[in-house]
Parts: structure tokens; sequence; C-alpha cells
């Protein structure tokens, strides 16, 4: 029996940003120096794939520091953590290495220098998103104030109008931060944006890449976890931008091939922190389903790359 033709678009760029190329990186290179097992304070990145594939090899992945031995080496999230995790890390002489993304880290330089300058913070976010907490706990409680929607800019409580300055989070849509940032800016003519745009140029570039695809496919999957939220944010962008079925799978089997009957063409795509093999595999899983045209939908191309901390270099 034949299969049915399908042109299946696929979205470039795509899937690991260097931000997490590199958290995963320092975790495959400290075992290598210190041996297993490696904690890691959250998960590294958020796909269950790698982080399962590091539980393997001897990663021991935690939600507090009090969950570490004092004697193993620990590691911080590529998201980021409050300054208080590394302050009681060095009070009980543990050896830690920071994976923070340093655009991540570039916002949370900015928070400071601005509190320096006696702004109060504003954080574009998601509340209870590890890489908001992290930037909020660089300041002390109150200095910033969290926004998640352009409803909340009217609640907003603030201790001087005149003296503030807004932040972000680096994985949020594009388009819904600029609809926020406008309603701060017509609230408080007087706030200071960040010197160079927050949110990351890998999540900008993907979110490019789906907004390019969107009008050409019927149905488009983003490959990434349900807690991603650059993965997410391409569903919704997807959807916004004309595709009329977006779905979230973190792999092949999570497909809802019912949805997709009757269509003729389909995009793929993957949050930034979803390696390729998913994609390859999520591939397979319509080529034994439909006659498959492969096409690309290229909008940038990246080059980016971070270095990891210099004492894992050392030992390489």
């Amino acid at each position: 029996m034949s299969k049915p033709p399908l042109t299946l678009y696929l979205a470039a760029p795509r899937g690991f940003c260097a931000g997490v190329d590199r958290a995963i990186k320092i975790v495959e290179m400290a075992l290598q120096k210190w041996g297993p097992p490696v904690y890691v304070r959250h998960e590294i990145v958020h796909n269950r794939f790698v982080v399962d594939g590091l539980r393997a090899k001897g990663a021991v992945f935690v939600e507090e520091l009090d969950e570490c031995p004092p004697d193993r080496p620990v590691i911080f999230s590529a998201h980021g953590v409050p300054k208080a995790v590394p302050a009681e890390a060095e009070r009980r002489r543990m050896v830690y290495v920071d994976a923070t993304c340093p655009l991540v880290s570039k916002v949370h330089i900015e928070a400071e220098r601005h509190a320096a300058n006696g702004l109060q913070m504003v954080m574009i976010g998601h509340a209870g998103h590890p890489e908001t907490l992290g930037t909020m706990g660089q300041l002390p409680p109150g200095e910033v104030l969290l926004v998640e929607t352009v409803a909340d800019v009217a609640d907003l409580q603030v201790r001087d109008p005149g003296k503030l300055a807004f932040i972000t989070q680096t994985t949020l849509s594009v388009d819904d931060t600029a609809d926020i940032v406008a309603a701060l800016k017509a609230r408080f003519p007087a706030i200071v944006g960040p010197h160079k745009e927050d949110i990351c140029y890998a999540t900008t570039n993907r979110q490019q890449a789906v907004k390019a695809m969107a009008p050409k496919v019927d149905a488009m999957l983003v490959i990434g976890a349900p807690n991603s939220s650059n993965s997410r944010r391409l569903v919704e962008v997807g959807a916004a931008a004309g595709c009329r079925y977006a779905q979230l799978v973190q792999r092949a089997v999570d497909i809802d091939w019912r949805a997709l009957d009757g269509i003729r063409s389909a995009g793929i795509t993957a949050g930034a922190s979803a390696p390729e093999v998913l994609v390859d595999e999520v591939i397979d899983a319509f080529r034994a389903r439909f006659d498959v045209t492969l096409k690309s939908v290229e909008t940038a191309l990246e080059d980016v790359e971070f270095k990891v901390p210099r004492v894992l270099r050392e030992s390489a």
C-alpha cells in the first residue's frame, strides 16, 4: 500500500544553542575530571533525554544544595541560581562549577548595575521558572518586581516611578515581550531598558524560523520538554503565525497521529535544549507513515560558542 505524500519542512536554526551545549559539556567534563557522582542543582537543561543520558554517566540531579554531600562537586544549571546558592556552597567549602548561560549572566550583571545606580528592577518573566528565580535572587527581596503579562503592568506598585529599569527572561516570546515593554514605557516613561536585548539570540532565531515556516504547513511539531520555556513559546509563536495545529512533543512516541490525519505538509523544529537525535527520530517516524520530501526553512546562521570554565579546561 502506497504512503501518502508529505512535504516536511525543517526549521533552521533549531535545537541546541551555545548555552545548552556549554552546560552539557560542563557536566561531561566534570565527570571526566572528578569521576561520578557529580551533583547538578536542578536539571542542567530542560530535556529529559539529555538529563537521563547524563544521569546514566553518573550525574545526580537535585533541587537544593542541601541534598549534595560537601565532598562531591556540584554544578549549577544553565538557568542560573540566586546569589545565596554559591555563597552557601562556599560556606560549606564545596567544589562547584557554574554552568549558567553567559547570556543569562549578562542579565544578572545588568540587574546589579541598575540596582547600584539606585533603580528598582522590573523583570518580565514566568513566575517559578528557575531562570526567573535565579535572576530575581541576584538582588535583595523587593528590589525586583515580576510581571508576566500586560495586565500585570497596570497593577505594579513601585517605590519611585522615576527610578525604574526592566530586564527580561531570555526565553520569552519576542512579540509578547514587546507588548509588555510597551505597556511599561507607557506607564513609566522614565523606565530604563537593557543596553542590548535580553531575549537571547537563539530564542529569537528559533521563533523567526517558526514564523517563516508556519504559513507553509498544515501542522507543526515542536520537539522539547513541557517545562522548557523556549519550546513552549515556539508552539505559541507557530499558532500565532498561522499554523492551525501546533503540538509540543518530547519524543516521536508522543506524536498524536490522529490529529495529523489528511495533512499534506508539516513543520518540525526543536527547542534550544532538544538534541538533533530527537529531530531525526521524529523524521523517521514520519517516513514510516508518509512518502516524505524534506525541505529546509532557514532564516539565520549561528556560529556562537561559549567556553567552559577554566577549572575544567585545565584538566582536559
